[in-house]
């Protein structure tokens, strides 16, 4: 597998375990209304990013198309989360922003 493959795997994984602890904590939140899109795009990127790396893993030939999609809904979490001081968004954030880098490198590597 190529290196640039490799660490978009890698990203996907990461982002996907950072969203579901995020969707988790963000449901524990004393007002969950307020987080309702946090939850919302922590969900949608959560599943994008599970399908990227079944994508990568099984050399899709739709892998860069997902991974694209996979890169724009990334950032869309990511500049949610960023709004939010509590520590599980800003961490969700970080991995939302690593992983739509790293499918950005794979798709133009």
């Amino acid at each position: 597998m190529k290196n640039e493959y490799q660490e978009c795997l890698d990203a996907c994984l990461a982002c996907m375990e950072a969203c579901n602890i995020c969707f988790d904590a963000c449901l524990n939140e004393e007002d969950v209304k307020m987080m309702a899109n946090c939850i919302r795009l922590d969900r949608v990127c959560a599943d994008t990013c599970s399908l990227a790396a079944k994508a990568i893993q099984s050399d899709s030939p739709f892998k860069e198309e997902i991974c694209r999609l996979c890169a724009e809904i990334c950032a869309a979490c990511g500049e949610e989360c960023n709004k939010h001081s509590h520590e599980h968004c800003q961490m969700c954030a970080d991995a939302c922003f690593r992983c739509a880098e790293a499918c950005r490198r794979m798709i133009t590597a």
